[in-house]
């Protein structure tokens, strides 16, 4: 495929929302390759780096390997999501502190816009494919519901963080932050990041290679066998996450950062979510959520003391989401 210097321009864009939306803890960058077009490209692309293309540099050169992995492609990309997700994860951090109801609204209204694009591309619905739209749905909504584990800086854990954590990053509906925050490597990888602990970071690194390379190729052969039941299943792991995002929770239990003890959220305070708690005493990393419910606003605002709940804005911003898919939407089909 013969590209200009503004395609791989555009590519690079794409890999920066892709890199903003994984540094979301509940977004999913693969959602915005979907969306923006690049998602069978990119699967393709990574699932065809093996020993062979190895070969190809030791006995065809540098030129003849690089046009073989795609490495136009893979590095406008890369630099996009690499130079977005360092440098959102500090802002995104700011935004689930400070103004949580609204940056989850903004989300919210793009994922809601994502399922419709991706299940407009499934040909034929059928038995099959709502079967698979059905458990897609509730395996999303599973995970969303897991309970967070303890922070764990151990070296065979973060690589094993990253290499499941890049497995969902990859999947349209499944965050990569949000499995490291499940897998209590959230806080772990943020902090070797700010402080560039390069051992850690090339450690998590690795093992999202080898994730990525192993799981790109049962995804690639899915697409091919079973393109539509594919696309169904990735529906539901949208449609799944809404969970998540939603805007307005109540926090169940807690968990002690420096004890690791798990207690009811009603022992800490009378209000009625960590968030709003964190905000007031403008402590947020003393305690972290392990199960939470999604309710609905005027619940919201009940449980913590009248609180607003900043319905306007939220709605607003989940318009807003919601368009901006539609926008990425056509930047893809014009690329």
């Amino acid at each position: 495929m013969q590209r200009r210097f503004l395609d791989y321009l555009v590519i690079t864009l794409k890999g920066a929302a892709m890199g903003a939306a994984d540094a979301v803890p509940g977004v999913s960058g693969g959602t915005i390759a979907f969306i923006s077009g690049i998602y069978e490209e990119l699967i393709t692309t990574i699932s065809n780096v093996n020993l062979s293309t190895l070969k190809v540099l030791k006995k065809e050169g540098f030129p003849a390997f690089w046009k073989k992995v795609n490495g136009n492609f893979i590095l406008a990309l890369l630099i996009g999501i690499i130079i977005s997700f360092a440098s959102f994860m500090k802002l995104a951090k700011y935004l689930i502190e400070q103004h949580p109801i609204l940056i989850w609204s903004f989300f919210f209204g793009l994922i809601i816009a994502s399922i419709y694009f991706v299940a407009k591309q499934i040909t034929k619905w059928n038995a099959g494919s709502m079967v698979a739209l059905v458990v897609g749905s509730v395996l999303a909504y599973f995970i969303t519901s897991l309970p967070s584990m303890a922070s764990n800086d151990n070296p065979y854990f973060l690589f094993f963080a990253g290499a499941i954590a890049i497995c969902a990053m990859i999947l349209p509906g499944i965050s990569g932050s949000f499995i490291l925050v499940i897998l209590g490597a959230y806080k772990t990888l943020s902090d070797a990041i700010d402080s560039l602990d390069l051992k850690k970071i090339i450690i998590f690194a690795l093992g999202a290679v080898v994730g990525l390379l192993s799981f790109s190729r049962v995804l690639k052969w899915l697409f091919k066998n079973y393109h539509n039941t594919t696309l169904a299943v990735l529906t539901g792991f949208i449609f799944g996450s809404l969970n998540k995002i939603w805007p307005w929770k109540k926090t169940v239990s807690v968990m002690s950062d420096s004890s690791g003890e798990i207690i009811p959220f009603s022992k800490l305070s009378e209000l009625g979510t960590l968030s709003v708690y964190q905000k007031e005493i403008q402590n947020f990393d003393s305690y972290k959520t392990v199960i939470e419910k999604s309710i609905l606003p005027n619940h919201f605002s009940e449980i913590n003391g009248q609180l607003d709940a900043q319905i306007l804005f939220a709605v607003a911003l989940m318009i807003a989401g919601f368009s901006i898919i539609f926008i990425l939407e056509k930047i893809g089909n014009k690329a």
